[in-house]
């Protein structure tokens, strides 16, 4: 998911897509320590995917008080 995507996504909703995305690393993670995925690099974009939400909430969050 690209910046510009996530910027257009409301601050609830965001949060919510934040904790599923969350979840669903974890589970690949589990799941890759036990048996290889097909593609590991799935991994590193939806972390850096993670990073993207984290960071835009932060900004949103300094921009309201």
């Amino acid at each position: 998911m690209k910046i510009a995507e996530i910027r257009e996504i409301a601050t609830n909703e965001l949060a919510e897509r934040l904790d599923s995305e969350v979840a669903n690393y974890n589970q690949m993670v589990l799941n890759h320590s036990i048996s290889p995925l097909d593609n590991p690099a799935q991994i590193k974009k939806l972390r850096r995917t993670i990073a993207r939400m984290k960071a835009e909430l932060r900004l949103r969050e300094l921009n309201n008080k």
